[in-house]
């Protein structure tokens, strides 16, 4: 059959600016910090207590309305879905409402009303996560240590394994084909979109909603990066405290939320009328192979990734206008990302712009992928590049590297080409390059 081209045609978002793609589009755009106090739990004697959380999420007011949106001649199953998200874990809150609103921006519900339109078996889920349930895996083990065996609640497993955001959407709008969790750290949302985008291509399915989730503010979750030193420690400036590629950043901003996306293959969303917002284009993963937890030397793990996705786009590096990178700010991480970037595109200074948005959006581990590549999609269709926010003092070795970083303000540019970059723990790698239609 050969491959066939795969579009993007919906997007939704939960994440510390906003609980749709509107208000979190508005946040980056204002270049504005999501990051605070916690206030998820007690964290007044952990070594960290900020975080980027969620605000203001409510299930029942916002996945009860998409519900209803959704599945508009069903009303009970709206009322169920809202009374079945209390059974679930946060970051499944999270994903299903992210997933939801993407359905929605898509105009699925209307074109699936039209009887034979589509089946069910040609519409696929892959929702990925990190860790899954950790603060209920967290809470439910608490309980048990004071009230033992009787007291652990039988949505426990439900709550915390990561396929769950998958499982309950495929349930919820009746989607038969595959469904799927993608699990590979930090790169999980972005391997998840890549495979997403080989089921289209071969063939598969018509129309896969792919994206990720995650929520471990808790005090195992910040503990334990904190124990690693992963976290940056600016208690008293919560705000300053994700400074990607500052000569001054000390570790990542914990972040909390979801993304979702609709993938359709390309005749298909001509033929039903649907508004295209870009092209998967290029898809790469790669192993670094190299430690646990730090890049290989040069970030050749991740140039490599890079390498195969614009081979697989078929375009030249220089096509490519802007970089949304992995950027953590942590202090090996950043540099031997831009030292990557730089080997990947030498033409740099002429036609590429590079920020990381993790410094307003914190890291949301899991679901970072799916977040960074709705907000690469954005960026390259409102022709603006987003800031990275609390860069005042360009780390030298970062700055060696000749690349704009785009420093605390967007950038007006027009451009038709763009990648997003993840990397994960494990030496795991994942790029995406997207194109205007």
């Amino acid at each position: 059959m050969g491959k066939r081209r795969v579009v993007i045609t919906g997007l939704g978002a939960i994440t510390p600016l906003g609980n749709n793609v509107r208000e979190t589009w508005s946040g980056i755009i204002e270049g504005r910090s999501g990051a605070g106090r916690i206030t998820l739990f007690d964290a007044s004697d952990c070594p960290v207590r900020i975080a980027a959380e969620v605000k203001d999420f409510d299930p029942a007011r916002i996945l009860g309305p998409l519900a209803g949106a959704a599945l508009p001649h069903e009303p009970s199953a709206a009322q169920a879905i809202t009374k079945e998200s209390k059974k679930m874990g946060r970051f499944t809150q999270f994903a299903t409402a992210a997933a939801l609103e993407a359905y929605l921006d898509a105009g699925l519900p209307a074109f699936r009303a039209n009887a034979g339109a589509i089946s069910p078996e040609r519409i696929g889920v892959h929702l990925s996560a990190g860790m899954g349930g950790l603060p209920e895996i967290e809470a439910v083990h608490n309980d048990f240590l004071v009230r033992g065996y009787r007291r652990i609640t039988p949505y426990f497993i439900t709550q915390s394994i990561p396929n769950m955001p998958s499982g309950q959407l495929s349930i919820m709008l009746d989607l038969r084909g595959p469904n799927l969790c993608t699990v590979s750290a930090c790169a999980s949302s972005a391997h998840g979109l890549g495979e997403a985008m080989r089921h289209i291509g071969r063939g598969d399915v018509d129309i896969v909603i792919s994206g990720g989730a995650e929520a471990v503010i808790c005090k195992l979750g910040i503990g334990g990066f904190a124990a690693m030193r992963a976290l940056s420690a600016r208690n008293d400036a919560p705000c300053k405290a994700s400074r990607p590629f500052d000569r001054s950043r000390d570790g990542f901003l914990m972040g909390e939320g979801a993304a979702a996306l609709v993938l359709e293959e390309y005749e298909h969303a001509r033929a039903r009328g649907a508004k295209i917002l870009a092209e998967v284009k290029g898809y790469g993963a790669s192993a670094a192979a190299c430690h646990i937890t730090a890049p290989s030397p040069g970030g050749e793990g991740g140039a490599r990734a890079m390498k195969i996705a614009i081979q697989e786009a078929g375009i030249n590096a220089d096509r490519i206008g802007y970089v949304n990178a992995h950027g953590t700010a942590t202090p090996t991480g950043d540099t031997e990302e831009a030292r990557a970037v730089a080997a990947v595109f030498p033409d740099a200074k002429k036609h590429l712009h590079i920020s990381s948005t993790k410094s307003m959006t914190g890291h949301l581990l899991g679901g970072a992928g799916a977040l960074e590549a709705m907000l690469t999609i954005l960026a390259m269709n409102e022709g603006i590049v987003p800031a990275t926010i609390n860069l005042d003092d360009l780390d030298p070795d970062c700055a060696a590297t000749g690349l704009d970083f785009t420093a605390n303000k967007p950038v007006r540019k027009n451009f038709d080409h763009a990648m997003s970059n993840s990397f994960g723990f494990g030496g795991t790698n994942a790029s995406l390059v997207f194109g205007k239609i």
